[in-house]
């Protein structure tokens, strides 16, 4: 897997802004079969029924997440950036590695107790993923799994983490 990751993914400098380094896994997304195993992957980690639901963070986890939950079934919730949602919202802000920001879920997301895995496409600081699972909670659900396509081990974001669960197929 780690392979799959790693051969679509282009490094492009100084975005968003001088000094970071942005992984671009568009590349990884338009391959058709190398986009199937990889959520084939991910799926035959869990294994069937371990996850009632696909919680896909803003914006290349909702790529991810969706098509976790039609593999296996389920249903998609996204996690969006702030002011995108129609509703009443859950919010939690975070620190980014290059600055700030705010997530929302809806509020009655999940039903309560419903067992969620969480898929974002990179887990840098854990800023994000810790904002995520978070939210997933306030809302009802129960974190069973976090899964990343690509994890950024010098920037220790699992250690943010706690005892959670991480999945990454790639690890930089």
């Amino acid at each position: 897997m780690a392979a799959l990751v790693a051969g679509g993914t282009v490094d492009v400098p100084d975005f968003p802004q001088p000094g970071i380094v942005f992984k671009d896994l568009m590349p990884f997304f338009g391959d058709g079969p190398t986009f199937r195993k990889v959520v084939d992957g991910i799926v035959a980690h869990y294994g069937a029924g371990a996850f009632d639901v696909v919680a896909g963070v803003e914006a290349r986890g909702f790529v991810v997440a969706a098509a976790v939950a039609y593999a296996t079934g389920t249903g998609v919730v996204p996690v969006r950036k702030a002011g995108k949602l129609p509703r009443p919202a859950f919010s939690a802000s975070y620190a980014l590695e290059y600055g700030e920001a705010t997530l929302e879920l809806t509020e009655g997301a999940f039903v309560p107790g419903q067992r969620v895995l969480v898929v974002d496409d990179v887990l840098a600081t854990g800023g994000t993923a810790a904002a995520t699972m978070d939210l997933v909670e306030q809302a009802g659900g129960v974190v069973v799994g976090f899964t990343v396509l690509m994890e950024l081990g010098f920037l220790n974001g699992r250690g943010r983490l706690g005892s959670r669960k991480v999945h990454a197929l790639l690890t930089v």
